[in-house]
């Protein structure tokens, strides 16, 4: 029987079902499990919710639990102590870091591919690289992620979602430990696709549905893999096997239902869907960012609705490199987000819709009082010929 109690009355030997309130309010990632030790116990009553649910017919109930000695607060969060850097002086940087991950990367699916162990313990100093340049301007090294060749993004892909996952993981105030935890398992999340046989994975069309079944093995091998290879991070194996699930069920591989899924999988599947159809691929061209971000939020049943939403503040609703059309009749592309007005980024204008002509690229930040320009809209980029997008906001970084 489900029984809702206050959390300070948890104890040991209590099959905890739900904790009251939203995921972003409280620090436990897996539910549906029995407090059997004290580091979990204290880990529990310090998650920051007031109250939880428990299954009497699973475990223990408040009367017949047996007395435990009163645990230690868990320490609160560390804050980030980076600076934040402008996007200039963060992209050189970034473009340095993701020049060493493609290496990195490509390795370490090559090792899968041969059927040998991953050690993770190598791809730590990389998810630090990763964080380091998310925490001095997440956009810099996120955007430049969206910049892979077709040919190359099933690595480089694991780079964006591990980069997207620490900025994800910023934004919802998780703590040191579980944003580097994230970085990793974003950075692993999709090493069953060494495994994938490698012409339906870079099939130039639609896959067939024998073809389809065979691809959606993927995270389920890759959770084996990891095994394996005696990966023990919860979080990582969770993201591995989960970023697929769907808040509806609909999901692979185990179908989960809502309250099954982890919010660490619930990030990894955001993260995971956005870097996809923002991307070039074999068979299509990535989708302009802020058009991703509109779709997505129009996919009822798929994502975690306040996962999403903590994405979107953290990307912006005009990611960098979207196209927008200015009050003036302008065209700008977004080059920098304004983490204080996420309608106001800074953007650069260079093409007049009423002349039909280009105009000389001028930077513009929206949230300058000064600056009488505004967005009005998403500009659809397949409605344009634009070859030089990227090079205005990138600044040519190599």
């Amino acid at each position: 029987m489900l029984k809702k109690i206050p959390i300070s009355q948890v104890r040991r030997g209590m099959f905890l079902s739900s904790i009251e309130g939203s995921w972003l309010n409280h620090s436990i990632w897996k539910l549906r499990f029995v407090i059997n030790d004290e580091e979990t116990l204290a880990r529990v009553r310090s998650c920051g919710a007031a109250e939880c649910w428990i299954d009497t017919s699973q475990g223990l109930d408040v009367e017949s639990a047996p007395p435990v000695v009163q645990s230690v607060r868990a320490p609160a969060p560390t804050p980030t102590t980076g600076v934040r850097k402008s996007m200039g002086d963060e992209l050189q940087n970034a473009a340095n870091v993701l020049k060493r991950s493609r290496t990195a990367v490509n390795s370490l699916f090559a090792e899968a591919r041969m059927g040998n162990a991953v050690n993770t313990s190598e791809c730590k100093p990389l998810v630090d690289d990763i964080v380091e340049s998310v925490d001095s301007n997440a956009d810099a090294l996120i955007s430049l992620c969206r910049l892979k060749l077709a040919d190359e993004y099933t690595y480089m892909h694991s780079v964006s979602v591990c980069a997207l996952m620490v900025s994800l993981g910023r934004q919802l105030g998780l703590d040191e430990a579980t944003c580097r935890d994230a970085g990793m398992a974003g950075l692993l999340h999709d090493l069953g696709k060494a495994a994938m046989p490698q012409d339906i994975l870079n099939k130039p069309g639609k896959l067939t549905d024998d073809e389809f079944t065979i691809i959606k093995s993927h995270p389920a091998k890759g959770y084996e893999m990891l095994l394996e290879s005696g990966v023990d991070n919860e979080r990582v194996l969770d993201v591995a096997r989960h970023h697929h699930e769907r808040m509806d069920g609909t999901g692979y591989p185990d179908k989960l239902a809502a309250d099954d899924v982890s919010l660490i999988a619930r990030m990894s599947a955001v993260c995971d869907v956005y870097d996809a159809i923002t991307s070039n691929r074999p068979y299509k061209a990535g989708w302009d960012p802020a058009e991703s971000i509109a779709r997505m939020a129009s996919w009822q049943g798929h994502f975690d609705p306040t996962v999403l939403q903590m994405f979107v503040k953290t990307i912006g609703i005009y990611p960098v490199g979207s196209l927008v059309r200015m009050a003036s009749g302008k065209l700008a592309v977004v080059v920098e987000q304004n983490t204080k007005k996420l309608t106001a980024p800074k953007v650069k204008v260079f093409f007049s819709t009423r002349s039909g002509m280009p105009l000389l690229p001028k930077l513009l930040d929206l949230a300058d009082a000064q600056v009488q320009e505004k967005i009005v809209a998403r500009e659809p980029a397949e409605n344009w010929n634009f070859s030089y997008l990227n090079d205005l906001w990138s600044n040519h970084i190599p």
